[in-house]
């Protein structure tokens, strides 16, 4: 597996920025975006810190075979698109639908 591939597929999932994570785990965005490039590697704590940041576990995120994406991830994907209002409009719709009986 691509650990810096994994770690830009988990990341562009959530419509986040390499600044934006870099920024919630502490590290550098050109040091992140190095391993994402697979220019560097990255240590397993600071893998832990990725994961903490895009809250998953290290088993989550050696989970999926490359290329894979789960539905989830593809749902994130999505939400990332959508504008404020959009987002407020799906949560409503969702909480909604699992109050249904």
């Amino acid at each position: 597996m691509d650990v810096g591939k994994r770690i830009a597929q988990l990341r562009e999932a959530r419509g986040w920025t390499t600044n934006r994570l870099a920024n919630m785990c502490g590290l550098s965005q050109s040091f992140l975006r190095a391993v994402e490039l697979g220019e560097k590697g990255i240590s397993v704590e600071n893998l832990q810190v990725v994961c903490d940041a895009l809250q998953i576990s290290l088993q989550q995120f050696f989970a999926v075979p490359e290329g894979d994406i789960r539905q989830e991830d593809r749902l994130l994907m999505q939400i990332g698109k959508l504008t404020d209002g959009q987002r407020k409009a799906l949560t409503d719709f969702l909480e909604a639908l699992s109050h249904q009986d």
